[in-house]
C-alpha cells in the first residue's frame, strides 16, 4: 500500500512539476515594428533567458498595405501573443477589437535625427535655421516611407519655408534604411527615426532635428483578444516598460516616455 502510495504521489509530482515547467516556459508570439526594434533585440533574449520562456519573433510595420504589415498579420489570424508599434496604429487595433483594452503599455519615444556618409563633414542642424540651411546647402536629401518621412514631406520643408528649393534633390526611400543610402554615398545626407539611423555602418549619427521641429513617434505595446499567454505576454511587456531598462533603451537613440 506504502508503495502504491509512493507512486502515486511521485506521478503527481511529476505531473505538477511538467505543469510548472509548461506555465514558466511558453513559446510567446511577438509581432515587433521598427522603431523598438533595436532595444527588442536587446532586451529580449534577457527576458528569454531570465524567464525560461521563447520568443518567436515577426517583424513588420505598424501600418500600411503590405502583408508584413502588424494588422494585416492579426487580420489573417497570424498567431500573436504581443504586438509593438506605433501608439496610435496600436490605439485603433483596440478600437477595432483586436486589442485587449486594458493591455496597452507605453514603451518610448522616437524622435527623427540625420546621418551622413562616414568620413564626410557633419553640418550644424542644432537650430532651426542651421537646420534651413544645411538642407538647402546639401545635394541630396534621403527620408523615410514610415511616418517620419511622410512628415518630413509634408510638414517640415513647408515649415522651414524652404519645400520648393529642396523638394526636387529630395526623395522617400522605400523598404531598406536611410542610412544605408547615404552609407553608399546615393544620398549626401538622410532622415529617419533616430533608433533605425544608429545601427547602420557606414553612416555617421549627426543629432536630433530641434525639438521644436519634431514629431515625435509613441511606441506602445499591448496584448492581441485570443493571445495564448497573455499571463506570460504581461511580463515581458512590464519588463520592456520598466525603469530598469530603460538604458539600454536610450542606448538604442528612443527616449524613455518620462523624458519630455
Amino acid at each position: 500500500m506504502k508503495n502504491l502510495l509512493l507512486k502515486l504521489c511521485t506521478v503527481a509530482l511529476v505531473a505538477t512539476s511538467t505543469a510548472a515547467a509548461n506555465v514558466q516556459a511558453a513559446d510567446l508570439h511577438v509581432m515587433s515594428s521598427g522603431g523598438f526594434t533595436a532595444a527588442y533585440k536587446a532586451l529580449g533574449p534577457k527576458f528569454a533567458s531570465a524567464t525560461g520562456n521563447t520568443l518567436d519573433t515577426a517583424l513588420g510595420p505598424s501600418m500600411g498595405k503590405s502583408p508584413e504589415a502588424i494588422p494585416n498579420r492579426l487580420t489573417r489570424g497570424e498567431p500573436a501573443d504581443v504586438v509593438i508599434m506605433v501608439g496610435y496604429a496600436l490605439d485603433d487595433l483596440i478600437k477595432e477589437g483586436k486589442i485587449v483594452p486594458g493591455s496597452r503599455v507605453e514603451l518610448a519615444d522616437s524622435r527623427i535625427g540625420m546621418v551622413v556618409r562616414d568620413g564626410a563633414a557633419k553640418p550644424d542642424i542644432g537650430s532651426v535655421e542651421a537646420l534651413r540651411q544645411a538642407l538647402l546647402h546639401a545635394g541630396s536629401i534621403a527620408y523615410s516611407d514610415s511616418a517620419s518621412g511622410v512628415y518630413i514631406e509634408r510638414e517640415l520643408f513647408k515649415r522651414l519655408g524652404i519645400e520648393d528649393q529642396v523638394k526636387p534633390k529630395a526623395k522617400m526611400i522605400p523598404k531598406i534604411p536611410v542610412a544605408s543610402v547615404v552609407a553608399n554615398g546615393d544620398y549626401e545626407i538622410g532622415f529617419q527615426q533616430v533608433s533605425e539611423l544608429l545601427p547602420v555602418k557606414g553612416a555617421t549619427f549627426v543629432g536630433k532635428i530641434p525639438e521644436s521641429l519634431q514629431s515625435v513617434t509613441r511606441y506602445a505595446a499591448g496584448i492581441p483578444i485570443g493571445a495564448q499567454h497573455p499571463k506570460e505576454a504581461k511580463a515581458l511587456l512590464d519588463y520592456l516598460a520598466s525603469p530598469e531598462v530603460q538604458p539600454e533603451v536610450r542606448s538604442t537613440g528612443l527616449d524613455s516616455v518620462t523624458m519630455h
